[in-house]
């Protein structure tokens, strides 16, 4: 589409060359999936920058009545996100190999909007120095977007243990006038809730004392 190609890319496509057993998983899950967001009345979950998958694979496992579209631009992560799709068995699950801003266009035109009922941007990249703040995916147009998407009452999470970014994110978010900021006490974006799961990122973010802002907001 016109617009997504002139959005630039940033960041690694790819680290090391895949393993036999990642390159496989990759090869038969992508390969094996397709999307048309006009065959299915499911409810649909979004994840933009799913990293290696585990939070992904996580909600998909335990919330089957979903169909969970995950994004993720990192070859390698998208590889490991693939072996944990074979491994759970999950068939409610479907991955974009990409920039997440270019799958959020193909669904609304595929018949998505107002459809998606769950977003996460979890640990976006915070791109710390000045001159690279254009980058950051938390964005006013990023948010407009995502409002296209979202239904009514719909939860957006996003997550960020870089303290930088976290003002950032709250100024965005407390600027557009399609969400809210549903926190009522200081637990609530302090305490990571039960039903979101540690993944090997965040154990890294404990190990180095970095504390994470859960933050939970509602499409209006």
């Amino acid at each position: 589409m016109p617009k997504a190609s002139r959005r630039n890319l940033y960041g690694r496509h790819s680290g090391r060359p895949l393993r036999k057993n990642p390159a496989a998983a990759y090869a038969r899950v992508i390969a094996n999936q397709s999307f048309d967001g006009t065959v299915t009345d499911q409810d649909i979950w979004l994840e933009i920058g799913f990293g290696a998958g585990e939070h992904l694979a996580w909600q998909a496992a335990h919330n089957p009545q979903a169909l969970h579209i995950g994004a993720e631009y990192y070859l390698n992560g998208v590889a490991r996100a693939c072996q944990h799709v074979l491994e759970g068995g999950l068939e409610n699950v479907l991955i974009h190999h990409g920039d997440g801003r270019d799958l959020i266009d193909r669904l609304l035109v595929c018949g998505a909007r107002g459809r998606v009922k769950r977003v996460f941007i979890l640990h976006p990249d915070p791109w710390p120095k000045a001159r690279q703040w254009r980058r950051r995916l938390i964005c006013a147009e990023t948010f407009d977007m995502l409002a296209q998407l979202m239904s009514g009452g719909a939860i957006l999470r996003l997550a960020s243990d870089h303290g930088d970014y976290q003002p950032w994110i709250m100024r965005v978010l407390m600027a557009h006038p399609a969400f809210v900021w549903t926190a009522q006490r200081v637990a609530d974006w302090t305490v990571r809730p039960k039903d979101w799961p540690q993944t090997r990122y965040k154990a890294k973010s404990i190990r180095e004392g970095r504390p994470t802002m859960y933050i939970e907001a509602t499409r209006l």
